[in-house]
């Protein structure tokens, strides 16, 4: 019996990026299927969390998601450009040309079976550092082919109709909310919301007490 579980995603945060590898194994190993639901990030969704954190928060946060990578393995640079824009004058209440673009493109890639390459390509596009600039030039449409996706028909589809994808990702938001958390990464499987890219492990052990069996070979 195939296992399903929600996803929900931010392409600005680094969590996500990290946990994206482990997913995708998973998908590829186990009989598992992943619903992605992209979100936007809470410095658009609600920057005042920002507004009001200890100094501290940042200092631990910068230092955490670099020593993290370095655990795992994986690439990391803090991105170029950042996917959410931050003025000195407004914070992150200004405009953001990335980042709804993004999250929008993320849904539409779930719309056609490929939700989860797709992250897992645009975040390590985004994130590992190898590359400047990511929105520029053809890095995304490289991403979503290796993903295995046409980004021209992608970016159509998300360009001709953005209110369509602006309201999926709010419905996202609501259902991530009433499954128990706000933050992301946050897979939510059963009844239970596992937050983190650290709670990969207990979600796996909780498929496996629900008789998570693995793909059988070609």
């Amino acid at each position: 019996m195939t296992l399903g579980y929600d996803l929900y995603w931010s392409f600005r945060s680094p969590y996500s990026y990290m946990v994206a590898p482990r997913l995708l194994a998973l998908e590829q190993d186990y009989d598992v299927a992943c619903n992605v639901r992209p979100v936007y990030p809470l410095a658009v969704r609600t920057p005042e969390f920002f507004e009001q954190q200890d100094p501290l928060w940042v200092r631990y946060f910068m230092t955490d998601v670099f020593r993290e990578a370095a655990f795992l393995g994986l690439p990391f640079r803090w991105p170029r450009p950042d996917p959410v824009q931050r003025s000195p004058d407004e914070g992150y209440r200004t405009p953001q040309p990335h980042i709804h673009r993004l999250t929008h493109l993320g849904v539409a890639a779930a719309e056609r079976g490929r939700g989860l390459p797709f992250l897992r390509e645009v975040s390590q596009t985004i994130w590992s550092g190898e590359t400047d600039d990511w929105h520029e030039g053809d890095h995304l449409a490289r991403a979503a082919e290796r993903a295995g996706l046409d980004f021209a028909e992608l970016a159509h589809a998300v360009d001709a109709d953005p209110a369509r994808f602006a309201a999926i990702v709010e419905e996202n938001q609501v259902a991530q909310r009433a499954a128990g958390h706000w933050g992301v990464p946050m897979m939510v499987f059963g009844d239970e919301a596992f937050f983190g890219q650290d709670r990969f492990d207990q979600l796996k052990w909780r498929m496996e007490g629900r008789g998570l069996t693995r793909r059988e070979e070609d």
